[in-house]
């Protein structure tokens, strides 16, 4: 500042830089002329005053700062920047300042700071509608509290007017909606409007008549104090289109449920079709008897070790003849010379797998998909158990329906009690949360096993047949003693799933679950049931989906489909996954090993084929 008061003068008169007349202005570059040259002394006693009081705060209380011979002046304290008389950088850069420049050359004036911006059009602007702050239109912001808005809203649904919260004073539109019911109403809101004193009464109910005491049945009947609102039985008048819609509606009700108990009616003349040229070879023998015209052994020895299993690794047949999906398939019990397939096509054939290959037999005798199958002991028999509410029971042989079961409700899963001498008696998995016990013989149920909270999924003998281990959709797994309705070991844990498939080890020392955690747990089935922590099965996709656990005939392997149509392998030992096979398009829901071959697997799957790997 120091600089500036020395440098040039100021256009402010009351500038404290130097008090002196018009001689003190500079006009050649900051020298002083020479006329002057005799006051030198008063001007260096005034710059050093002019430094130390550089706003004049010493002399505005009238104080004198010069000589007698200087006229002083009076200086006020000044919040503008100094500005230059002249400007040294020319008038073009008048406007322009630098980083370093302290000094503003001009003031410039309120029209030039208030004129317009000039210039093209901002490509990055987003605002396109300039008189619109919303895509809509114009929105107004206004002050009401929440009690005005809830009686105007209120006030507009029930009359239809309300008070126009965007007028100002003077306007002639003060109300938004019907003028008429506006007008009828006084102009008022609903939290104001009064119901006159008729209005009122003619709204109030009117009680009907007490009648007559004489009187016990009829028109004029008493009634007293029972009596009833006037209007209370008002009904409207049903209008004659309405009527006819409604007995077309019936109508077409009647006949669907017509069709629907032929259907069923049709569906439940069990019958069989065979599908070979002869049912008897030459030497008078059906498809029941077990091939030995194979290389393998299919009816072994009692007490013969299995054979060493390996993983297989391609297809070498595909059965094909379902329309939907296969929900179970089972071998046939030791030799395993025949296959059985359940499917959502509301069928279960029977199918060669050392031969040829072919469908031998269809079995027609349900209505709706069929949920699960099982061979007894010897293979003659087995149950079915579908969706349309019935376990039937077929002759293998002869394609008969020899039975059929309900009481009413969808059976998950139905299983021959393993023992020779209990052939005649089977347990079904219900979906109503029982286990029912049924005795082939005396066609009626012998026992009832209601414990669980949920539908049950899984049935599996364990100890010598003596006990049974039941799962459920409540995520429980619960052990019985057989023939004794009352739960012996109970496992629930925070961290447990469903597990809709069980299957027991060939060493009958384990049963393996599948969790719907994407995981295989390992049970004792000594009888303690106690979980096998060490052995845990997983790396595979199954949730949503009861895709069965199978183990290799001699126990060295763990099996199991998953939801996009794999198999996955598991060594029973050290639980590494040894081998991911690509076997389905669709889910793997159940898979079978041969129970006389090294490496043959046998898959089912959504897509409805069956397929043989080896």
């Amino acid at each position: 500042m120091s600089g500036l008061l020395t440098g040039y003068g100021s256009s402010d008169d009351e500038s404290p830089s130097i008090a002196a007349g018009p001689s003190t202005v500079p006009t050649n570059g900051g020298r002083l002329p020479q006329a002057d040259l005799d006051d030198e002394e008063d001007d260096d006693k005034l710059e050093e005053e002019a430094r130390k009081d550089a706003f004049g705060l010493s002399t505005s209380n009238g104080q004198q700062t010069g000589s007698s011979s200087k006229k002083s002046s009076t200086a006020a304290v000044q919040s503008a920047p100094e500005v230059l008389k002249e400007d040294p950088n020319g008038a073009s850069l008048a406007i322009i300042t630098r980083p370093t420049d302290k000094v503003v050359n001009v003031n410039l004036t309120y029209e030039d700071m208030m004129r317009p911006v000039a210039g093209p059009v901002d490509p990055f602007n987003q605002r396109k509608n300039k008189g619109m702050n919303t895509l809509s239109g114009h929105v107004e912001e206004q002050s009401m509290d929440n009690y005005s808005f809830a009686m105007a809203q209120r006030t507009f649904d029930v009359h239809g007017y309300a008070l126009n919260p965007s007028i100002h004073s003077g306007e002639s539109q003060p109300i938004v909606g019907s003028l008429n019911q506006a007008h009828q109403n006084g102009y008022q809101s609903i939290d104001t409007i009064r119901p006159s004193r008729s209005q009122r009464k003619e709204m109030k109910r009117k009680r009907g008549g007490k009648g007559d005491t004489g009187v016990v049945d009829g028109d004029d009947a008493y009634l007293g104090p029972w009596a009833e609102w006037a209007g209370d039985k008002e009904v409207d008048p049903v209008v004659e289109e309405e009527a006819e819609e409604w007995r077309e509606e019936k109508r077409r009700r009647d006949e669907a449920q017509q069709v629907a108990k032929e259907k069923m009616k049709i569906a439940r003349d069990e019958k069989s079709i065979f599908h070979g040229k002869d049912l008897h070879d030459y030497a008078g023998r059906t498809y029941m008897h077990i091939p030995t015209d194979t290389d393998v052994k299919l009816n072994p020895s009692d007490g013969a070790p299995p054979p060493n299993a390996y993983l297989p690794e391609r297809c070498i047949h595909t059965w094909t003849g379902h329309n939907k999906g296969v929900s179970a398939i089972r071998l046939f019990p030791r030799s395993g010379h025949l296959l059985l397939s359940a499917s959502m096509d509301t069928k279960v054939k029977l199918w060669d797998v050392y031969h040829e290959g072919n469908c031998l037999r269809t079995f027609l005798g349900h209505s709706q998909a069929v949920k699960d199958v099982s061979f007894n002991n010897s293979g003659t028999q087995f149950l079915s158990a579908s969706y349309d509410r019935h376990i039937k029971l077929w002759d293998t042989e002869t394609g008969q329906c020899l039975q059929a079961f309900t009481n009413g409700k969808v059976a998950n899963v139905v299983k021959f009690n393993p023992d020779y001498d209990k052939q005649h008696i089977f347990l079904a998995g219900m979906q109503d949360k029982k286990i029912i016990q049924y005795d082939l013989r005396m066609k009626e149920i012998v026992q009832t096993y209601d414990q669980h909270l949920g539908p049950v999924n899984t049935i599996t003998f364990v100890d010598e047949n003596r006990r049974f281990v039941t799962t459920s959709d409540d995520k429980t797994i619960r052990g019985w003693d057989y023939d004794i309705p009352v739960v012996i070991k109970y496992i629930a844990e925070p961290y447990m799933h469903s597990m809709p498939a069980v299957t027991l080890h060939p060493s009958k020392k384990y049963f393996a679950g599948q969790s719907l955690d994407n995981q295989i747990l390992i049970y004792s089935a000594d009888g303690s049931f106690r979980q096998n922590k060490k052995k845990r099965f997983a790396g595979h996709t199954i949730a949503g989906y009861a895709c069965a656990v199978g183990f290799s005939p001699d126990g060295k392997y763990v099996s199991s489909g998953t939801g996009n149509g794999d198999v996955v392998f598991w060594d029973w030992k050290n639980g590494k996954i040894q081998k991911r096979l690509k076997a389905h398009k669709e889910v793997v829901i159940d898979h079978a090993w041969l129970p006389n071959e090294h490496s043959k697997l046998v898959t089912a799957s959504w897509d409805g084929l069956i397929k043989l790997w080896t």
